[in-house]
C-alpha cells in the first residue's frame, strides 16, 4: 500500500484555502497511486484556532467544509483530515462541546472520527479550554491493514521514555495491544530549538517498544507567535528512520507499506539541520515570512541603529520576503556615533535593502522646549533618553501607517526580560522577531550568517565586522554602553536561563557561582518589567519558555524567595 504524507502550512480559520491545500495533496497522492493520505492535526482550520472555536458559526462552517471536501476528493483514495467534532453528549453528561478529531474521508463521505485523548495544558497549550478528551483509542481497517490513529499529545506519554506519566492512559500502548499493523500520529507540534531530536528519540522508543512502524506527520508554518517546523518522520519495526520530510518547508511524499513484511519500506530521508544557529535562523525566517503573508502585508520597515539586534532582524526579513521589500530607517541623534550610521549603511548595502535617514535632533529640541517649564529644575535622565526612543518609534509607526508596511521591532530576549526597552519607542511594532533570542545567541547567529556567506565567497559578509566587535549601546546619552545598566551579557543570559528556563531560585543561582547582589537585581528587573512585556508585540517562539502565550505572570506582584522567610524570622 502506498501512503502519502502532506506536510501542510494552513492559515488559521481559512477553511476554504486549507481545504484546497488538502484537496491538491489528495489529487497528487491519487496520481501517485497512493491509497491513503495523511494530513496534520486540525489541518482543516489550522492550529491553534484558539477562541475561534467558541464561535458556533465557525464550527458549523468547518463541518460543512469537511462534507464538501469529502465529496471533492478522488474516489480511489482515503484521507485523514484534522478537524473538530461536536460532542453530542455534552449537554447530558457535561464536558466540553467539541473534540479535537481526525476525520476519515472516503467514498465521498465522512466514514469515521478519531478523537484526541490527551489534551495538553502546559506552556502555549490550552486544549481543555475547548475540547473534551476522547475516551478510547481506535483504529480503522483499510484494505485489510489495521491502522491506529493518534493525535499529537497522544504520543507524549510513554512512562518508559519519560520515567513517569503526565496522563492516566498511553494511547500508543493501547493501540499496540489492540494488534494494529501501523501506528500514525498526526500533529501540530510547535518548534523549539533542538526539539526534533527529542521527538525522534521518543518515536524511536515507541517503535521499538511496540515493534511496529510509526508515521508522524507535522504541520509547518508560522501562526502568530508559534512556528511549526514540519520534520515529519517515519520509523520501521526495527526503530530505524526510514523517512524524514524537510524542515521549515511544505513537503509531500509517498511511502510504501509492505503488507507481507508489515513494515514501511525506506524512502527519502532529509538531513536534519545540525547547527542550532542555522536552525533558529531558519525558524525565524519562516515565522517572519508567514506572519507577514498571513496578516496581509508585503513590505516591512525596520529601525536600523547600526547595532547587532537590528542587523539580525534586517537579515531575517530580507531572507524571508526579499531585500526589495525591506526598508531600513536610520534616525541619528546628537548622541549617535559615526559608526552607528556607517555600520547601518554597510549592513543595508550587504543585504541590498533600501534605507532612509531621518535625523531627530530638531524633534528632540522641540520636545525639550515644550517640556521646559514643567521639567524646570530637573536634570537630564531616563525620561529624556526614553523620549528619543519614542520619537524614533513614532517616526517608524508613521512610515508603517503611511505606506502599509509592517513594523518589526528589534528587541532581544535579554532586553525584554529585564525591561531594557522603551514602551511606545523601540518596542513599537506588529511583530517582535527576536524577542525569544538572548543577546549572546544574537551574536552567535550573526557570526554564523557571516560564516555561511563566506562559504560561497570568502570576501563576503552580511553583518559588518564592526557591529560584531563594538560594545552594545542604545546611544541615548554621551558614551553610553549597555553594561552601564546591565551585567555583561554572558553573565546576564546565564542568570536569565536559570531563572526563566530552569526555574531556579535566587539562592540556587547564587550557589551556581553568580554574585548575590547581581542576581537580586536581575530578579527584581525581570519582575518589574512584566507590564512592558504585556504590551509588547507578539514575539516568535524558539525556546521552551518564551514571553508569549505560554508566559502567564502577574503584573502587580512581589516575588518572594524562601530566604525571605528566614530573614523575617
Amino acid at each position: 500500500m502506498k501512503i502519502a504524507l502532506a506536510q501542510l502550512n494552513p492559515t488559521i480559520g481559512d477553511l476554504i484555502g486549507n481545504s484546497r491545500q488538502i484537496l491538491a495533496a489528495a489529487k497528487k497522492a491519487a496520481e501517485g497511486g497512493a491509497r491513503l493520505l495523511l494530513t496534520p492535526e486540525l489541518s482543516l482550520c489550522g492550529y491553534p484556532p484558539r477562541d475561534l472555536l467558541l464561535d458556533p458559526s465557525f464550527v458549523e462552517a468547518m463541518s460543512l467544509q469537511l462534507l464538501q471536501l469529502a465529496k471533492d476528493l478522488p474516489p480511489q483514495i482515503a484521507v485523514l483530515v484534522g478537524t473538530v467534532q461536536p460532542n453530542i453528549n455534552s449537554h447530558v453528561k457535561g464536558g466540553k462541546s467539541l473534540f479535537n478529531s481526525i476525520a476519515l474521508l472516503e467514498g465521498g463521505k465522512v466514514q469515521h472520527f478519531f478523537h484526541k485523548r490527551l489534551l495538553p495544558t502546559y506552556d502555549v497549550f490550552d486544549e481543555y479550554r475547548y475540547f473534551e478528551p476522547g475516551n478510547e483509542s481506535t483504529f480503522f481497517i483499510l484494505d485489510k491493514l489495521r491502522i491506529g490513529v493518534t493525535i499529537c499529545e497522544d504520543l507524549w506519554n510513554d512512562e518508559e521514555f519519560w520515567g513517569k506519566r503526565k496522563y492516566a492512559v498511553n494511547p500508543i500502548a493501547e493501540l499496540s495491544a489492540l494488534g494494529v499493523d501501523l501506528l500514525i500520529n498526526l500533529s501540530a507540534s510547535p518548534y523549539t530549538v533542538g526539539k526534533q531530536k527529542l521527538r525522534e528519540s521518543m518515536l524511536q522508543h515507541a517503535a521499538r517498544r511496540c515493534a511496529r512502524s510509526i508515521i508522524y506527520v507535522n504541520q509547518i508554518g508560522g501562526n502568530d507567535d508559534l512556528i511549526f517546523d514540519g520534520c515529519s518522520v517515519a520509523f520501521n519495526r526495527n526503530a530505524e528512520v526510514v523517512f524524514r520530510a524537510a524542515a521549515f518547508a511544505t513537503d509531500f511524499s509517498i511511502l510504501e507499506f509492505d503488507e507481507q513484511r508489515v513494515d514501511i519500506l525506506p524512502g527519502q530521508i532529509a538531513t536534519l539541520i545540525d547547527n542550532e544557529d542555522a536552525e533558529i535562523f531558519s525558524a525565524l525566517v519562516l515565522g517572519v515570512r508567514d506572519y507577514i503573508r498571513k496578516c496581509g502585508f508585503s513590505k516591512v520597515v525596520i529601525g536600523l541603529s547600526g547595532g547587532i539586534d537590528s542587523s539580525l532582524v534586517a537579515a531575517i526579513a530580507a531572507e524571508a520576503i526579499g531585500a526589495e521589500n525591506v526598508l531600513g530607517v536610520l534616525m541619528p541623534s546628537p548622541f549617535s556615533s559615526e559608526h552607528s550610521i556607517s555600520d547601518a549603511l554597510s549592513l543595508a548595502k550587504n543585504l541590498g535593502i533600501q534605507t532612509w535617514i531621518l535625523p531627530i535632533a530638531d524633534l528632540m529640541q522641540t520636545y525639550d522646549k515644550t517640556l521646559s517649564d514643567i521639567f524646570a529644575g530637573t536634570e537630564f535622565g531616563i525620561t529624556e533618553e526614553n523620549i528619543q526612543s519614542r520619537i524614533r518609534g513614532n517616526l517608524l509607526m508613521a512610515i508603517a501607517n503611511k505606506f502599509g508596511h509592517l513594523l518589526i521591532s528589534t528587541g532581544n530576549k535579554s532586553e525584554m526580560a529585564v525591561g531594557y526597552c522603551t514602551l511606545y519607542g523601540d518596542m513599537n511594532g506588529g511583530l517582535a522577531a527576536i524577542a525569544d533570542v538572548p543577546k549572546t545567541r544574537v551574536y552567535s547567529i550573526c557570526r554564523w550568517l557571516n560564516q555561511r556567506a563566506k562559504e560561497n565567497d570568502p570576501s563576503q559578509e552580511i553583518i559588518p565586522y564592526n557591529v560584531l566587535i563594538k560594545a552594545p549601546s542604545a546611544e541615548l546619552k554621551p558614551g553610553q554602553v549597555d553594561q552601564d545598566s546591565l551585567p555583561p551579557y554572558d553573565i546576564l543570559d546565564d542568570i536569565l536561563d536559570r531563572l526563566i528556563h530552569k526555574h531556579q531560585s535566587a539562592a540556587q543561582i547564587v550557589a551556581a557561582g553568580h554574585d548575590a547582589a547581581v542576581v537580586e537585581r536581575v530578579v527584581k528587573m525581570v519582575t518589574r518589567a512584566e507590564f512592558k512585556r504585556r504590551q509588547a508585540p507578539p514575539g516568535l517562539k524558539v525556546t521552551d519558555r518564551a514571553f508569549g502565550t505560554g508566559w502567564r505572570m502577574p503584573i502587580a506582584s512581589r516575588r518572594t524567595e524562601p530566604h525571605d522567610f528566614l530573614i523575617k524570622k
